[in-house]
């Protein structure tokens, strides 16, 4: 942790301590000096948070002063195109040369209208024939049963309901 010169350079600072302070008041002692550790640290911290703000405050100070230096070109640039006889007359061959038709180069030389392309249509995979679904084989009729229908998403009609029989009353 410590090389071996620090390490006993703590060592007697820490001994020393002990012999003049005591050992009753090393404690306090060691509490006061790290809070002041801490103190510094913090205000170590707090200096170069601030040098660096300062910093980058120069560069954005330096940036706006381009930014304006640019604005400031570009606007003059532009008045003396609009203003001068040199702006227009690029503005004017600019629309000259926008409005102009195309022309092809006369370098290509124009198709062979007598020249025939042969083309290979595509080779395509015939589709197999499908089977046809075997007829199912006839069945011989069933009597008829007494079953309950099954449920499909219909509403059964019901049957009547049985009359009831009237409760003998005995007192």
């Amino acid at each position: 942790m410590f090389p071996e010169n620090r390490f006993m350079e703590i060592l007697i600072i820490g001994a020393l301590a002990l012999i003049v302070v005591g050992p009753k008041d090393l404690p306090v002692l060691m509490r006061k000096v790290g809070q002041f550790v801490g103190k510094m640290r913090g205000m170590a911290n707090e200096f170069r948070a601030s040098f660096d703000e300062l910093a980058r405050q120069s560069e954005l100070e330096d940036l706006r002063k381009e930014v304006e230096a640019m604005r400031v070109n570009q606007q003059t640039v532009m008045t003396s195109l609009n203003s001068g006889s040199d702006g227009k007359t690029v503005f004017d061959d600019i629309n000259q040369h926008l409005n102009e038709p195309l022309v092809t180069p006369s370098i290509i030389p124009p198709p062979d209208p007598s020249a025939v392309v042969e083309f290979e249509a595509p080779v395509v995979a015939k589709p197999k024939p499908t089977r046809a679904p075997r007829p199912k084989p006839a069945t011989t009729a069933k009597p008829a049963t007494t079953a309950k229908p099954a449920a499909t998403g219909k509403t059964a009609a019901k049957a009547p309901a049985k009359p009831r029989k009237a409760a003998s009353k005995t007192a």
